[in-house]
């Protein structure tokens, strides 16, 4: 198990929808260390494949003390809605409200293909949306109002590790999510 480098906004890799999981076997669960050991180390809540640069349908989560994962998700959300602020390990150091539906069951597998039911409601229940939303190529900061979003670009473009991006000439692309994101997950 190893710490990874958690990819940042700007890297395609978060832009691109994961592929499912195929292939149930001992490097499914080193990837899943990887993935608890790379959140815990951040501290991050959720971490999500893609997040540190392997386009699979996989992702972690650490919320209320509970360490879990989750293969190929599949949501149901309820109707209720949520407004609480959101940050991501991708984007470090930036916080806003997002909307997300108070209550969310996940249907996926372990990583030994055992199927699992995961209910969460506030905090876990944003932590699978957020995650899930990874796994399809969308970022939290597409959950934003337009003006949260304004907003948050322009802090994006004055951070210091956005800046760094562009410095080392890995100059990191601006791209609006082209999922309809608004409101809750379908």
């Amino acid at each position: 198990m190893s710490i990874q480098e958690i990819r940042l906004f700007g890297d395609p890799v978060l832009l691109t929808p994961a592929s499912p999981v195929v292939d149930f076997d001992k490097e499914l669960r080193k990837l899943v260390a990887d993935l608890t050991d790379t959140m815990l180390e951040a501290p991050g809540a959720g971490l999500a494949a893609p997040q540190i640069g392997v386009p699979l349908r996989v992702f972690t989560w650490h919320v209320d003390d509970v360490l879990g994962h989750l293969i190929n998700p599949t949501l149901t959300l309820g109707e209720e809605i949520q407004d609480g602020e959101e940050g991501c390990l991708s984007f470090p150091e930036l916080r806003y409200d997002a909307k997300r539906a108070m209550n969310a069951v996940a249907r996926g597998f372990n990583m030994f293909g055992e199927p699992v039911v995961i209910e969460g409601t506030e905090f876990l229940a944003r932590a699978l949306q957020h995650e899930t939303d990874h796994l399809d190529g969308i970022l939290f900061i597409d959950r934003l109002s337009p003006e949260d979003r304004k907003l948050a670009m322009r802090e994006i473009r004055e951070s210091e590790w956005f800046n760094a991006q562009s410095e080392s000439g890995n100059t990191p692309t601006i791209k609006t999510s082209p999922h309809s994101v608004f409101g809750r997950n379908t």
